[in-house]
């Protein structure tokens, strides 16, 4: 129910009737037209660039097109107003009867307002979070995970067909270092002094219960062996015991996953897998044998000059070839990554989000060219990295946390401010930008702090909805039909509000198809300085209080457009992972 995709179908139409179109048919391309709400709210309620973006295929002026363009639209019975502004944009204003009829659509759909089909059906993989399991989250990792997951949930009511996926980096070196760093901790739990932790193991007191729990289960046992013995047992206890912390963390967090990916199965069974990955790309022609240019600058000890199996990624829009195979034989991380793509896309997904950090800008390309080559073009991949986040406490650097080592925790965060200022707030700003996290400012109850802010629009939702009961003994507001008595909906600050609710199924589409979830919050604190000022304005003028115990009927007209504001509220928190409260003190 996108007002917008409707009026565009409405001025297309009205564009057809005119002798002008008609007869200049093919030179026309509605494709660039686009209507939307007007920068300044007093100009209108939709307005169109058609006349701007036609006239000059027409051979005509654009504010003359204007015109005649106004002039068909006129005689749309839900337009009340149509003006023409600059050298031709074309500005609507909508009747009081549409907006009632679209009030009483929205009390209709309930919390499904907004929800839509634009996505298709499409399977989308979003891939997030998948932090190396060696230790607890930090907050780096916690954008990434509120970005990921409030995309998943945004393409989701968009209408795609959404898997949440993390990929648990459960192979290379960095495991056995955690192996390493988990065999002192248990040798530490035996009685040993094990002084201070080397250089290049993990340090955290995180790992302490984990060697504690493998001398309890095997006592001195894996100290008599040797580490090939002792390693593949301490690298399973200690990546099954990193995961569990992962997903506490998740869980307090509010992130779910609908899959958890191993990479070790892509290694599994002499990497069968990657091996035919390899081969599919062999057998399209994006393999071959050669040598890679020296990298610029310094080169490192470890390059050689040598025939390798390059991938040609050059040719699908990478900078450079890709090594698949390393000179011992096994196998490069690149060459997984081939594999992980190809066994998504095998999976049936037709878009494929991965979202990363932003120290991992160079990984963008060769991945866009990775999914050109496996799928042919098939499927749509795109990578979202996260901007830093910074820590501060009335404005000053908030320091390390003792229990990670050297990092801030997600739990340090989500613990000490609450799981909704964390999650809204990553996404009160763009991901692509840096965003300042200050502990003092998200906990402070204001206008300035957009999470309470539009939290506390919710919950005044709900005291609208008891002061009534309390005006009207005998109200049952779970059953009441709120649309029975639209017609009162009239005075121009109800309606503006109205107008406000039309927008959340075009920023939904919006935000989903960009893949754009800070608009969403932008969005919903919007909405929430539309109903506070609505409400304010009662204080003056007690005739446009929602609940009037002389009127019932106005009152229930106007619980109504409140239950309307409340669903929108709680529709859009759901889809950012934050509560929309009954009520807040």
């Amino acid at each position: 129910m996108n007002l917008f995709a409707e009026f565009d179908n409405r001025i297309k139409n009205a564009l057809e009737t005119l002798e002008i179109i008609r007869e200049n048919r093919s030179a026309v391309d509605f494709g660039r037209l686009t209507v939307e709400p007007p920068r300044d709210q007093s100009h209108g309620d939709v307005a169109t660039n058609a006349a701007m973006v036609l006239a000059k295929p027409l051979g005509t002026n654009p504010r003359a097109l204007a015109e005649i363009i106004a002039e068909a639209l006129r005689s749309d019975a839900d337009i009340s107003e149509v003006s023409v502004a600059g050298p031709g944009f074309i500005n609507i204003r909508l009747s009081t009867g549409y907006w009632q009829q679209m009030l009483a659509k929205m009390i209709a759909q309930g919390t499904d307002y907004g929800r839509s089909d634009v996505g298709a059906g499409r399977k989308a993989n979003v891939e997030y979070v998948s932090a190396n399991p060696t230790g607890p989250m930090h907050v780096g990792h916690c954008r990434g995970a509120v970005v990921g997951d409030a995309l998943a949930n945004l393409m989701a009511f968009a209408g795609y067909d959404v898997t949440k996926e993390y990929y648990i980096n459960d192979a290379g070196s960095q495991i056995d270092v955690l192996a390493r760093s988990v065999f002192i901790r248990y040798r530490e739990a035996l009685g040993e002094a094990v002084g201070e932790i080397p250089a290049g193991l993990y340090p955290g007191d995180y790992l302490v219960p984990v060697g504690q729990a493998l001398a309890a289960e095997y006592g001195p046992r894996l100290h008599a062996m040797p580490e090939d013995e002792w390693m593949p047992i301490v690298k399973k206890k200690a990546i099954d015991a990193m995961m569990a912390m992962i997903r506490e963390d998740l869980e307090a967090l509010n992130v779910h996953h609908d899959v958890f990916y191993s990479e070790r199965t892509l290694h599994a069974d002499g990497a069968q897998r990657i091996r035919a990955a390899i081969n599919d790309l062999t057998f399209k022609g994006h393999v071959y044998k050669g040598k890679l240019p020296p990298p610029k600058g310094q080169l490192p000890e470890d390059w050689e000059d040598r025939d390798q199996t390059l991938f040609r990624s050059t040719e699908v829009g990478d900078d450079i070839d890709r090594p698949l195979i390393k000179s011992d034989g096994s196998y490069t991380y690149f060459a997984a990554d081939v594999a992980y793509f190809k066994d998504k896309f095998d999976r049936g997904y037709d878009e494929m989000i991965y979202v990363l950090g932003a120290d991992h800008g160079g990984y963008v390309k060769r991945l866009e060219a990775v999914a050109r080559a496996v799928s042919e073009g098939k499927a749509k991949l795109t990578v979202l990295l996260c901007q830093l986040v910074k820590l501060y406490r009335n404005g000053e650097p908030v320091k390390m946390s003792k229990r990670s080592g050297d990092f801030v925790t997600l739990r340090d965060v989500v613990d000490e401010v609450g799981r909704d200022s964390v999650r809204f707030m990553m996404l009160y700003r763009k991901s692509s930008e840096p965003l300042d996290f200050d502990f003092a400012k998200v906990t402070e109850q204001s206008k300035d702090n957009p999470v309470f802010y539009v939290q506390y629009a919710h919950a005044r939702c709900m005291s609208i909805f008891r002061q009534a009961r309390e005006a009207f003994p005998g109200l049952d507001t779970e059953t009441l039909d709120f649309a029975e008595n639209i017609g009162e909906i009239t005075d121009k600050s109800e309606l503006q509000l109205v107008a406000k609710l039309a927008e959340y199924p075009r920023i939904v589409e919006a935000a989903g198809l960009a893949q754009e979830p800070h608009r969403l919050a932008f969005y919903l604190y919007d909405l929430a300085s539309f109903f506070h000022a609505h409400w304010n304005k009662g204080k003056d003028q007690p005739e446009l209080r929602f609940v009037n115990d002389k009127n019932r009927q106005l009152s229930i007209a106007r619980l109504g457009l409140v239950h309307a504001v409340a669903c929108v509220l709680k529709s859009g928190l759901a889809i950012t992972g934050t509560a929309a409260p009954e009520e807040m003190r």
